[in-house]
């Protein structure tokens, strides 16, 4: 990321259903978009059916747990400042009207 303020987001499309006997959450695709555009996605093949309790779950500036990959030794804190953070638990996508318009006019 270049240094200044950015628009971070990141959306999970569910694509199936959990298997909670076998302890598996919903499947879906990643999606990371900087600045309103789409900078990565990718399949979640797995994600976690329930809460790990109160050191677990979502974050912001550091990974307070356990580290999700050892490229890193928690707590890696963020040493930039965090202007605004919105969780939308709602299971709507963010419709991108400008993006809709854009993929629409490059298909003429």
């Amino acid at each position: 990321m270049p240094s200044g303020e950015h628009d971070l987001r990141f959306e999970f499309e569910v694509t199936g259903s959990p298997d909670i006997a076998t302890g598996k959450g919903a499947p879906g695709i990643g999606q990371l978009y900087v600045d309103g555009e789409l900078v990565g996605a990718g399949e979640i093949a797995v994600t976690m059916p329930f809460s790990l309790g109160l050191g677990a779950g979502l974050v912001c500036g550091q990974d307070a747990g356990s580290p999700v990959t050892e490229r890193y030794d928690a707590p890696f804190p963020y040493a930039g400042t965090l202007h605004h953070v919105t969780v939308d638990v709602s299971g709507e996508l963010i419709e991108d009207d400008e993006n809709a318009m854009r993929i629409a006019m490059a298909r003429q």
